[in-house]
């Protein structure tokens, strides 16, 4: 059996580098949410995976853009 070992060093910077991964996935998430405007809430789009997320940005992506290219009023 192979044992793993790091650096404290090098702990710190994967665990820092995770931190910062799960940041940003609640940040777009909590995004994803607001522009849903209620149609998914957080506990729901937390269940999602990574190809749901990515569909469902690339939606209100193209939204917006249709929204921008109208001049449609986006509150």
């Amino acid at each position: 059996m192979k044992l793993l070992t790091l650096e404290v060093s090098e702990i710190e910077k994967l665990v820092d580098s995770y931190e910062q991964e799960v940041k940003s996935l609640k940040e777009n998430i909590l995004k994803m949410c607001w522009f849903m405007r209620g149609g998914l809430n957080y506990n729901q789009a937390m269940q999602l995976d990574k190809n749901e997320r990515d569909t469902i940005n690339k939606i209100i992506d193209e939204n917006l853009e249709t929204t921008k290219k109208t001049h449609l009023p986006f509150f």
